[in-house]
């Protein structure tokens, strides 16, 4: 199974995403649909089912209370090598420890964990310097909400796109 743990977005901020999706620059890509929009906590991998039992176990045990998140620029990870066009979200970064430090001893530890939405997957961009120049005007309004749970998630990868599927909810504020 490949599995992944993540935040979903309220509807609100998700309607908020698409209209910021229609003003990126032309590239040839896919623009992430609105049911897959989410932040990655931590990316497992492929995992046998085995362990999703002990997963499971061990994330029922965070206990957290709700956390404030804020969405606050766009961005990509390299100007050189342009793929991901993904939002910034702030707040999320002592449930991704938490998260981390539960499932320690399974998975390496994550040290780079920046949190980002993935909005869109580049494959080709005609003029990079442009497309650049274009991006830098999206203006974003800073938008504040609050995250009351996180997911366990398995994706299904298919000709289409990928597919998530929730395995287990896990609530904050228990």
């Amino acid at each position: 199974m490949r599995t992944f743990i993540s935040i979903d977005l309220p509807k609100e901020i998700i309607r908020q995403i698409r209209k910021i999706q229609e003003k990126l620059p032309e590239f040839s890509g896919k623009k992430t649909e609105p049911e897959n929009l989410h932040l990655t906590l931590k990316f497992l991998g492929e995992i046998p089912k085995e362990k999703v039992e002990e997963i499971r176990k061990r994330l029922r045990k965070i206990e957290l209370n709700e956390i404030n998140c804020e969405i606050d620029n766009i961005g990509f990870f390299s100007p050189s090598f342009i793929k991901i066009i993904w939002i910034h979200l702030n707040g999320a970064k002592e449930l991704q420890r938490t998260v981390d430090k539960s499932l320690s001893g399974l998975f390496e530890k994550e040290d780079r964990f920046m949190g980002h939405i993935t909005i869109a997957r580049v494959k080709n961009i005609k003029d990079k310097k442009r497309f650049i120049e274009e991006l830098e005007k999206i203006r974003l309004e800073k938008m504040n909400f609050m995250i009351d749970r996180f997911y366990l998630k398995e994706s299904v990868l298919k000709p289409e796109g990928a597919e998530y599927k929730i395995i287990e909810e896990f609530n904050l504020n228990k």
